[in-house]
């Protein structure tokens, strides 16, 4: 299933100041593209620079959008409801080089390599990228264990 323009809140229980995703203008089963605008309030900031923590959090909340949408489901009223928390078990590779600065968008896309399914949890695999305007600065591969909350 594609989606386009979701609220990524619906998904994940992340809200500011620890949310790391502006929007989210594309999700299916397997991949997506999120956008982050830096703003003077994210605490992920040191010197006017988003910090590497601060793209890490990104890339793994992008990812885990696309295995948390599994845990979602549509109540009476038609919204999306059941959010699923994730956490990272292993950061695999990561390559950082630059870190952008406030007032920039970043944008990152994700993508599911493989997933093991339990009835209460997940374990994945996903490789994220991370452009600032067409460049890239970030190339990861994390597992994540993600669970219904």
């Amino acid at each position: 299933m594609i989606r386009r323009n979701i609220d990524i809140k619906k998904l994940l229980p992340h809200r500011a100041p620890m949310l790391m995703v502006s929007h989210m203008p594309y999700l299916d089963t397997a991949s997506c593209e999120t956008n982050f605008d830096i703003s003077p309030q994210c605490i992920f900031l040191q010197n006017g620079k988003l910090t590497e923590a601060g793209l890490i959090e990104n890339a793994a909340q992008s990812c885990g959008a696309i295995v948390a949408q599994s845990y979602a489901h549509r109540n009476e009223s038609n919204e999306i409801v059941g959010q699923a928390i994730g956490f990272i078990s292993a950061i695999k590779k990561i390559e950082i080089t630059d870190l952008p600065v406030v007032n920039e968008r970043i944008m990152t896309k994700g993508k599911l390599l493989s997933r093991f399914d339990d009835e209460n949890f997940s374990l994945c695999t996903v490789e994220s990228t991370t452009f600032r305007n067409g460049e890239l600065i970030v190339a990861c591969t994390f597992n994540f264990l993600i669970q219904a909350i």
